[in-house]
């Protein structure tokens, strides 16, 4: 605890890691030009603020939340009506602040809930935050005077004259509004985690009896992570509402909540890059993923099933594990195995995939006839040969895939004693 927050403890990343960081936001919409990638890159943006803040809850103090979309969709709300209001003349305020006016409202909504919150923790706190998600997006639908009702409220946020030929209307410069605030709201929570505060909460996190022996009180500790949480939450709400120019009541509900908790921990909650790895796999899923088939759903469910049985640390856990491996100079060894793994997983995922794509279009799309095109092959429904191949492929994969990870696992767990070996004679 006597650590203090200093300039050289944000940066502890490293300057190059941060300067990378900016370089790859300013330069990403030269090389992806097209509409519909400025729009994901936008999302992106977005997504990795709102991740970022549900992980201040869920990683950093081990808070479940069920409830994270009430801060990001009121401050989205305040946003939009904020840039009404400036477009109407009653409010003198820049189209670059509105996002802050999301900030605060989702800091306010924080103070004001959270006091009722964090009073409880684990299991009680998660169920508390469903509770007041849910009730937030009924009272959405019952005040249609703030909320819109099912339609939602609408903006413009091209307003008054334009300020060094900036006027918000192109989506690229809306992008860049969302890069400069993502990087600044990165390096904030960054620098937030090495706080004293940042570092009470992980105590929290770990051990609340002893915090409590210690002289902190717990409850108020999770109560200021939580209204920083809220803050952040309602910048990102503000962005969205800026990008998109419209808000409804779906930004509030409790599909979005769960998008939050499932993409943070699949990008991995116990390290900082982790959620926002979650949030470039959330747009991707829900922009992109979507539109090349019925059942991306499906395909999500599985993929959080098997990452919590065999990966519970998520994506991040296992790059750290590889850079640990690589750092004692072994991954090589591991390079014909990690291809061999990718080889026969797609060969496994092929087959098993074109059997969900024909139980889906059986039930869903049988009108359209019998056939469908799955990676260029045409699969026929009602023919015993489409099924009988997906089959067999799946089976195929699934035993050279076993081959392989038995294989795989040998050669990390010599890896892993090799390592431990090495450590404790650099101890000794």
């Amino acid at each position: 605890m006597g650590k203090t927050f200093s300039l050289q403890s944000m940066v502890a990343g490293g300057w190059p890691t941060w300067a990378l960081f900016a370089v790859v936001l300013a330069v990403a919409p030269f090389i992806f030009t097209s509409g519909l990638a400025i729009t994901v890159l936008s999302q992106m943006g977005i997504a990795i603020i709102a991740c970022l803040s549900y992980n201040m809850l869920l990683g950093q103090g081990g808070m479940l939340s069920f409830g994270h979309a009430v801060y990001t969709g009121l401050g989205a709300f305040m946003a939009i009506h904020a840039l009404n209001a400036a477009s109407s003349g009653a409010m003198p305020i820049p189209v670059s602040a509105i996002p802050l006016v999301g900030g605060v409202a989702g800091m306010g909504f924080a103070i004001l809930l959270g006091y009722v919150t964090t009073r409880k923790a684990g299991t009680t706190f998660a169920m508390i935050t469903m509770g007041m998600g849910e009730l937030v997006f009924a009272m959405s639908l019952m005040v249609p005077e703030f909320f819109g009702g099912e339609g939602g409220v609408s903006g413009n946020r091209v307003v008054g004259s334009a300020v060094m030929g900036i006027t918000y209307g192109p989506p690229v410069q809306v992008y860049f509004l969302i890069a400069v605030y993502t990087f600044i709201a990165v390096g904030l929570m960054y620098a937030f985690t090495q706080t004293p505060l940042g570092r009470m909460l992980n105590a929290v996190r770990d051990n609340p009896e002893r915090v409590e022996f210690v002289g902190y009180n717990t409850q108020r500790v999770r109560y200021i992570a939580f209204i920083i949480a809220g803050f952040f939450a309602g910048i990102s709400g503000g962005l969205g509402a800026l990008n998109f120019e419209i808000v409804t009541a779906e930004v509030l509900g409790a599909g979005r909540s769960g998008a939050y908790l499932l993409f943070t921990f699949l990008g991995g909650a116990t390290f900082f890059f982790g959620p926002i790895i979650g949030a470039v796999l959330m747009v991707l899923a829900f922009v992109l993923f979507s539109e090349f088939t019925k059942a991306w759903l499906l395909y999500l469910g599985l993929i959080f099933l098997f990452m919590v049985m065999y990966a519970p640390g998520g994506i991040a856990s296992l790059i750290m594990m590889n850079v640990r491996v690589a750092a004692f100079g072994k991954l090589r060894q591991l390079w014909r195995s990690y291809l061999g793994l990718a080889v026969t997983g797609v060969v496994m995922l092929a087959g098993a995939s074109a059997l969900v794509e024909m139980i889906y279009h059986l039930q869903l799309a049988a009108g359209q006839g019998s056939e469908l095109k799955f990676f260029g092959l045409t699969l026929d429904v009602a023919g015993a040969t489409s099924w009988v191949g997906a089959v067999v492929v799946m089976a195929v994969g699934v035993a050279l895939f076993e081959m392989v990870r038995r294989r795989f696992a040998r050669e990390w767990g010599e890896i892993q004693e090799f390592i431990e070996q090495e450590l404790h004679r650099r101890a000794s």
